[in-house]
């Protein structure tokens, strides 16, 4: 299972790919089409033409990563092409990957500090009142 920090940035890249890419083909697909380091420590998944297997590549400060999944059943929902990639949260990916399709999931409002550290007391009630 992989492990998703709330720090780590997602892009999903639209459109279809070859499956066969290894790391290296993956990477000149982050650094040619997106314009991104794939060794900035994001995450990049892709999927191919049936929506039926995905691909992350991912940096973890030791070498590069690829997960892949295959669905036996369904689809995931995906990106047309149009948009290089779209940034997901964490939470976002967890949904696709559990069968989700992210257009019919409506978020809540909801307070987000960024950079994961504790608010100071100041802080929480501003959070308070940005939530009621």
């Amino acid at each position: 299972m992989l492990t998703l920090a709330p720090t780590n940035q997602i892009f999903l890249v639209a459109g279809v790919t070859d499956m066969r890419k290894s790391f290296n083909g993956l990477m000149a697909i982050v650094r040619n089409d997106l314009r991104s380091d794939p060794l900035s420590g994001g995450l990049f998944v892709f999927s191919n033409r049936r929506r039926d297997r995905l691909k992350i590549l991912f940096w973890d400060s030791s070498g590069l990563w690829v997960c892949a999944k295959r669905l036996e059943r369904g689809t995931f929902a995906w990106p047309q092409p149009g948009t290089p990639a779209v940034e997901l949260s964490p939470e976002e990916l967890t949904l696709l990957l559990g069968g989700l399709d992210l257009k019919e999931v409506r978020p809540r409002r909801w307070y987000r500090r960024r950079g994961g550290e504790a608010p100071n007391a100041s802080e929480s009630a501003t959070a308070k009142k940005i939530l009621s």
